[in-house]
């Protein structure tokens, strides 16, 4: 690991002389940033570096039929056994998203601030991960998709400028199987699967709110409701997603669906905070709504993790029809027992205690019911929406 921290030192004097050879094994030109420099030492680390997730059960075939989906986010990986957990892998289901923050990974010491290119916290906060008996049995009870978040990216809040996001992916992508899929050929963690038969068909698409995100604006008036860390931006060439997921976005909404959840690590629809979400970048924001308009893509519901409180939206103006936000956090790391945040597009009270969601699929009668669960599984909140 100390050959990490000299190879990061080694690379910030590089980035600053004029261009010319530097003596990194593997590199046969002057490196265009510290990112494409660390690549020669990261493709040389052992595979026993990287913790791979428990066997987990194969994916849906592609014309299975959806009728319960369930998901959550937040888990501190050092608890003890977590009853949320327990209950997902008890409750009977097709599939189960666990989309952000899936690991602590950076709470000890943050790489980007100790130079720890080796992103050392991050491995071992998978490993411990994988070592755990309730995520043991979650793995054995469903088949996973996964999305992440900050903390499990490797930097709180972080976006694009993080300097170890590539062997960040690297981690996330080998514990997870994907390395090997279609997302593992290309930079950032989205990926798009399709369940179902023409009818009863339920697109789901991961989005990747980290690899490619601007830095957000800092707030003006820290703590102060709304604006608690940061503020709204102006600037019309901050982004979200980055132009290669944009452009893939935009093909994967014009495939057939009839049922589509779009699942962001942070929160869409509402306004009423400033922690992270996209409204934040409100031009990046309506660029979606009008992507989802534009392309005729039917029955769009919004997946979303992060807030360490669950919500549920829905809000009348932003698409041809009603846009529901499922917001399911946390599973362990609850801050307080309630809340009394209420957007404009809000249904009900939010939930912070550990809790967990779900989405139920009535194909017949064409609707998709959120819930919000307590962690015993019971059922806290829920709105049906009729997407057909």
């Amino acid at each position: 690991m100390k050959r990490a921290a000299l190879l990061v030192s080694m690379i910030g004097l590089a980035a600053c002389q004029a261009p010319g050879p530097i003596s990194i094994p593997g590199i046969t030109r002057a490196p265009q940033s510290a990112e494409e420099a660390l690549e020669a030492y990261y493709r040389g680390l052992p595979d026993e570096l990287y913790p791979v997730a428990p066997e987990g059960l194969p994916l849906p075939s592609s014309d299975t039929v959806l009728t319960r989906i369930l998901v959550g986010s937040c888990l501190n990986e050092e608890k003890g056994d977590n009853q949320a957990l327990r209950s997902v892998a008890a409750m009977p289901a097709d599939l189960f998203m666990m989309i952000g923050d899936n690991v602590y990974g950076d709470t000890d010491g943050e790489a980007y601030r100790t130079g720890d290119a080796d992103l050392t916290e991050l491995r071992e906060s998978f490993a411990d991960l994988a070592a755990r008996p309730d995520f043991q049995a979650v793995r054995k009870a469903h088949p996973m998709m996964v999305a992440w978040d900050d903390h499990d990216y490797g930097l709180n809040d972080g976006g694009k400028h993080f300097a170890f996001r590539r062997e960040s992916e690297r981690i996330h992508e080998r514990f997870w199987g994907l390395a090997n899929k279609d997302v593992g050929a290309w930079p950032g963690t989205y990926y798009a699967r399709t369940f179902g038969p023409e009818g009863q068909r339920t697109q789901i698409i991961m989005l990747d709110t980290r690899y490619f995100r601007s830095d957000l604006t800092d707030t003006d008036a820290p703590g102060a409701a709304g604006k608690e860390r940061y503020m709204p931006s102006s600037d019309p060439n901050q982004d979200m997603l980055g132009n290669d997921q944009w452009t893939w976005l935009e093909n994967e909404l014009q495939k057939p669906a009839d049922l589509r959840l779009i699942v962001s690590s942070v929160q869409v629809i509402p306004n009423v905070h400033g922690w992270e979400a996209w409204s934040l970048l409100p031009e990046e924001r309506a660029r979606l709504y009008g992507l989802i308009n534009e392309t005729g893509a039917n029955g769009v519901v919004f997946v979303s993790g992060d807030r360490h409180t669950a919500f549920l939206y829905r809000a009348d103006d932003l698409l041809s029809y009603p846009a529901y936000e499922l917001t399911a956090s946390s599973f362990n790391k609850s801050y307080r027992d309630t809340t009394d945040e209420m957007d404009a597009a809000q249904i009900g009270a939010g939930y912070p205690k550990e809790n967990f969601g779900s989405l139920d699929i009535n194909w017949t009668e064409g609707t998709v019911t959120l819930a919000i669960h307590a962690s015993d599984g019971s059922t806290v909140e829920e709105a049906t929406d009729k997407f057909r």
